[in-house]
Order: structure tokens, then sequence, then C-alpha cells
């Protein structure tokens, strides 16, 4: 054995493999058998050999970047998305790179892909909206660039998504109201285009039916997931003759928004108007009344899309679809009479 540093060539001794069977052990080639992957993964760890990560890039053509692609209002989701991918490529050699891109761009697939090959990433997330873009996830398979798909709903095969059951979470939310005798319950969009806000009204609408409850359009209005839209619906739907007894927000930036109005108007909150809203974001737990929500869990599913960008091996294909779930606090209140 050389007398500085171990090197490739002496695990591959040391093992009796080949260079290349290290090489695959050492980027996670899920083309090797089980215990020749243990066996050299043992000899990597009692030789104490270090992977170079420039000779590894050079090999594999590709740099130890994962590319977070998104055009998502809500900064508070993205940062999750962030803090979760970091969780798992803290202390390897892997980096994350943040890109936004405009949705609406005509050249938004080019785009996304200029900045792919000239990074040369390794693999790339893709955040909702952006993430529902077909034309996307086969441009990365056309490049041979991993990818994964976070969205409200699995909208790919499992390798390539993680996903969560927000039609089903907002249903749940609404069983609540109504067990909490409310009848008249407003609604506040997410955004136009947009597979999350698509999925959790149609959990709301789904539930109200089967409650036996209308949903008439004066009880809906338009959000954008930003505050301002917020406070902009709930002035709309307090607006009404018949005002709503409870409003449900489609993310907690626009509920916060709702709170607002409703202080502005000498409503108070759960007393007089009851409010849900969705992410389960700081600010669902730090404004008062704290927010009854729902917990999107962003961050599992960021882990568990890095992942499979990096580790597929262990990943496994099971791991795509995270419930999201109800988090009761002071913003509900049972309904008088």
């Amino acid at each position: 054995m050389n007398k500085g540093q171990p090197t490739i060539n002496d695990v591959a001794r040391v093992a009796g493999v080949s260079k290349k069977t290290v090489s695959r052990v050492i980027n996670a080639s899920p083309l090797l058998r089980t215990d020749t992957r243990d066996k050299v993964a043992r000899v990597i760890a009692e030789l104490g050999y270090v992977p170079n990560p420039q000779a590894r890039a050079l090999a594999l053509r590709r740099n130890f970047l994962i590319g977070l692609l998104h055009d998502n209002p809500n900064a508070q989701t993205v940062l999750n998305v962030q803090e979760g991918i970091l969780d798992v490529i803290r202390d390897t050699d892997f980096a994350l790179v943040v890109r936004p891109v405009d949705r609406h761009s005509p050249t938004l697939v080019e785009d996304c892909q200029r900045f792919i090959e000239r990074q040369r990433l390794y693999g790339v997330l893709f955040l909702p909206p952006i993430s529902e873009n077909d034309d996307l996830a086969q441009m990365c398979a056309g490049l041979g660039c991993g990818y994964v798909r976070m969205g409200s709903a699995q909208l790919d095969e499992a390798a390539h998504a993680v996903g969560s059951n927000d039609r089903e979470a907002v249903s749940g939310a609404v069983d609540h109201l109504v067990a909490q005798g409310h009848r008249r319950i407003g609604l506040i969009l997410g955004p136009a285009g947009f597979r999350s806000a698509h999925e959790r009204a149609t959990g709301f609408r789904e539930a109200m039916a089967r409650h036996g409850l209308d949903v008439p359009d004066e009880l809906v209005t338009q959000g954008s997931y930003r505050f301002a839209s917020g406070v902009a619906g709930a002035e709309a739907l307090l607006d009404v003759p018949d005002r709503p007894s409870a409003i449900f927000c489609s993310n907690d930036e626009m509920a916060a928004g709702a709170l607002h109005t409703a202080r502005s108007r000498g409503l108070q909150v759960p007393d007089d108007l009851s409010l849900v809203g969705f992410d389960d974001a700081p600010i669902a737990a730090h404004i008062w009344p704290p927010m009854t929500t729902v917990r999107w869990p962003i961050r599992p599913m960021a882990r568990a899309a890095a992942l499979k960008l990096i580790r597929p091996d262990i990943a496994g294909e099971e791991a795509s679809r995270f419930p999201a779930e109800l988090v009761t606090r002071a913003s509900v209140a049972q309904r008088a009479g």
C-alpha cells in the first residue's frame, strides 16, 4: 500500500474488486449486489479512504450540486425545502444551488435546461407549481439528470415524486369546523394554476357536500398565497350580508391576513369568526390567537426528495406520499346556538 493517503486503487486491491466497482459504491450506483457494496464500504472505512470530489465529478460528468428550481410566492415554503435538503446533504460532498424561475416564460424549459447544463447538476428538485410541468421532467430525463417533483398530489412515478394528501387533509379541516357547529364557511382560494390550490379547494367542496352544505359563490374568493390577498379576501367575505362564521384560508399567510381584517373590523377571533389555515408555517403558531391549520410536511418531503436524488438505494420508493394533518389551536371556537 502507498505510504500516503489510501487511493481508490488500494481499496480495489484490498476488497478484491475492480476500480470501477469501487467507483460505483462511492457514487451509490444501484448496479451492485448488497454484499459487494457492503464489503467495499467496509474496506473504505478500514483504510480511511476519502474520495476526491473533483475526480468523482469528472468521472460522472456532473458536479455534486443539487438544484432547487422554483417559482413559488411563499418564501417560507422555499426556506423549509432548503432546510430539508440540507438535512440530507450536510456532511457530504453535495451542495445546494437555488434558482428562481418564471413559470410564465415561454422559454421556461429551455432556461432550466441551460441552467442544468451550465452547472452540471447532479440532480434537480422542482417545487410547485413548476413541478406540475411534464415538459421539465422529460427534459431532465433526456439530459440524464436526476429529478424529483414535489407537489400536493402524486405527480410522477415514485422514484421521481414526493407528494402530500392536501385534498383529504382539507376535508378533515372542514369536518372539524362542522363538528364545532359551523355551517356557513367561507373559502379563500390559492392562486389559479396551482395544483395545491385545486386540491385544497376540491377537498373543501367535497367535505361541504358530504355534510349537505352549500358553497355559494359569494363565500368563495380568490387569493394568491400572499398576506395582502388574505386581507382582501376576508374583506370580501365579511362584506356579505349573511357573513360566514368561519373561513378556511388555503395557506397560513392568507389566514394571517384574514385575521388582520377581522381585527380591523372589531371582530374577535374565534368568538366572532373562526379561522383555519394551511401549512403550519411559523406564523401560524406565533400570531394571536394561534392558528388552527393543516400541517404540510414540507421538510420531510424535501428530505425524502434529496435522498431520492443522491441515495436512491436507501430512499425507498414508498417514501413518496406524506400525510398532512390538522393542528388544532385557538382560532376555532364552538359556534353558539
